[in-house]
C-alpha cells in the first residue's frame, strides 16, 4: 500500500531546515520555484514580524527529483536560517562544541513549550526546546505541503485558504469564494468590507504591546468519494485532519463542516438530504447541503471540505508577563524575542499544507501506483464506478 510519509528537522535559528518525503509516484512535475510560492505566501500576511524581513525561504530539492520530474524515490529538501548567519546565532546554536561561554534561557514563558519541554528532557536551558518548538518549523511544512498539492492537482483537487475573524473583526460567511481577491488581501480575506476593519485590530494590538488570534477556513475541492475510512478509529479522515490542524503552532480548536452550530441543532435540522439523480447537477450523489464539510463516517462525500482551525493569540507577546525562573523557581518576569503581531493569515496557508499532505496520503492509500499516470489511471477508474447500483 503506498503511502505519504515525511519528517521535518532543524531549529528556529539552527543553520537551516530539512525535510524528506516519501511515498511521490514517478512523473510528478515539481520545481523550486513551484514550492518557493507556497513559501512566499506563508511569510506574508499584515501582522508578521521583522524575522520574515531577514528570511528569504527557498526550499533547495536535494534529491528525489530529475529533469523536473519525481522518480519514485525519497524526496529531500534543504532551506537556510539566514539569520543563523549572525554571529551571535552561530555560537548559540552551534553544532560543535565552543569554547565561549553561552548564557542560559532560564526565564520560562507562559504558554510555551518551555516548562514542560525542559521537565520533558532534564534541561537546565530552555533554548533546546523553544528552538525546535518554535513555529519556524512550519516552514518546512508548508514545502513538503507544497509537493502534496502538486501530486493532489494532478486528479483535479485543489486546497485553499481565507481569513474569517481576526480578534472582535469577523468576516461575513460566503459560499462562493474569489480566490483572486484573498490572495491579494494583506489578510487574505474573502470579504473586503472587513479588510481595513482587521489590519485596524492589528495595529491597534501591537500599540498596546499584544497578540491576536483568529479563525482561518480551509477548503479542499475536486474530492472523490471514499477517501478515509470509517472501520478503524485511526482511519477516520476527519480525525487525521482535525489532528493535523491541531498540530499547528497556536491552534487550540477545530471545526469540521458546521460542526458546532450543528451541535445547538436538531437532528433533522443539520444532514445533508440526498437528491436523486434528476437533480444532480455538477456531481454524481449531489447534496441539499453541505454542513458535514464534505465528510460522513471519516470518509469524503464528493462535496468541499471545509475545515477551520482557530488559532489563540499566540503566547510570544512583547510586554514582560510575570512567570518563574528555571533553576531557582523564584518570581521574575519573562523574556521577549522577536515574533508576529497576527500569524492568521499565515495559519490558513500552514493548514493547506497539513490537510494536502493528509489528504495526499489517502490519495495514495486508495488509488495507488508507481507512477503518476498509474496513479491517475486508477483514480480515473473508480470514479467511473460511481453511481447509482441499478
Amino acid at each position: 500500500m503506498a503511502k505519504f510519509r515525511w519528517l521535518t528537522a532543524g531549529e528556529s535559528h539552527g543553520k537551516g531546515l530539512s525535510a524528506i518525503i516519501e511515498g511521490i509516484p514517478a512523473g510528478l512535475e515539481i520545481s523550486e520555484d513551484l514550492i518557493a510560492s507556497d513559501l512566499s505566501r506563508r511569510q506574508g500576511g499584515y501582522g508578521r514580524g521583522k524575522r520574515q524581513q531577514i528570511e528569504q525561504d527557498r526550499a533547495e530539492i536535494v534529491s528525489g527529483v530529475r529533469h523536473g520530474l519525481s522518480i519514485g524515490s525519497p524526496i529531500a529538501l534543504a532551506m537556510t536560517n539566514k539569520d543563523h548567519q549572525n554571529a551571535n546565532w552561530r555560537n548559540r546554536m552551534s553544532v560543535e562544541p565552543i569554547n565561549d561561554v553561552v548564557e542560559k534561557t532560564t526565564l520560562l514563558r507562559p504558554g510555551h513549550a518551555d516548562l514542560v519541554g525542559t521537565q520533558k528532557y532534564g534541561f537546565d536551558d530552555v533554548r533546546p526546546i523553544l528552538e525546535r518548538s518554535s513555529a519556524r518549523e512550519t516552514a518546512a511544512r508548508v514545502a513538503v505541503g507544497s509537493v502534496a498539492r502538486a501530486l493532489l492537482r494532478a486528479i483535479g483537487i485543489e486546497i485553499r485558504s481565507h481569513t474569517l475573524s481576526i480578534g472582535n473583526v469577523s468576516a461575513k460567511a460566503k459560499t462562493s469564494i474569489d480566490w483572486s481577491l484573498v490572495e491579494k488581501s494583506p489578510v487574505r480575506v474573502a470579504d473586503k468590507a472587513v479588510e481595513q476593519a482587521m489590519i485596524q485590530e492589528i495595529d491597534i494590538a501591537r500599540t498596546e504591546l499584544d497578540t491576536l488570534g483568529g479563525v482561518f477556513e480551509i477548503r479542499a475541492s475536486g474530492l472523490p468519494m471514499g477517501l478515509g475510512s470509517h472501520v478503524h478509529w485511526d482511519l477516520k479522515l476527519d480525525g487525521l485532519i482535525a489532528q493535523a490542524i491541531m498540530s499547528i503552532n497556536a491552534v487550540k480548536a477545530v471545526e469540521i463542516g458546521e460542526g458546532i452550530d450543528n451541535s445547538f441543532g436538531k437532528g433533522s435540522e443539520v444532514m445533508d438530504i440526498i437528491l436523486p439523480k434528476s437533480a444532480w447537477e455538477l456531481r454524481k450523489w449531489e447534496r441539499m447541503s453541505n454542513r458535514a464539510g464534505g465528510l460522513e463516517a471519516g470518509i469524503t462525500n464528493g462535496q468541499d471540505l471545509i475545515v477551520r482551525g482557530f488559532l489563540k493569540p499566540i503566547s510570544t507577546v512583547p510586554q514582560k508577563m510575570p512567570t518563574a525562573d528555571l533553576i531557582s523557581g523564584e518570581e521574575t518576569e519573562s523574556f521577549y524575542e522577536r515574533s508576529d503581531v497576527c500569524v492568521v493569515p499565515a495559519g490558513g496557508v500552514v493548514g493547506e499544507a497539513m490537510v494536502a499532505i493528509v489528504i495526499a496520503n489517502s490519495v495514495l492509500e486508495k488509488f495507488g501506483g508507481d507512477s503518476i499516470i498509474e496513479l491517475t489511471q486508477n483514480f480515473e477508474n473508480f470514479q467511473e464506478t460511481v453511481g447509482p447500483r441499478g
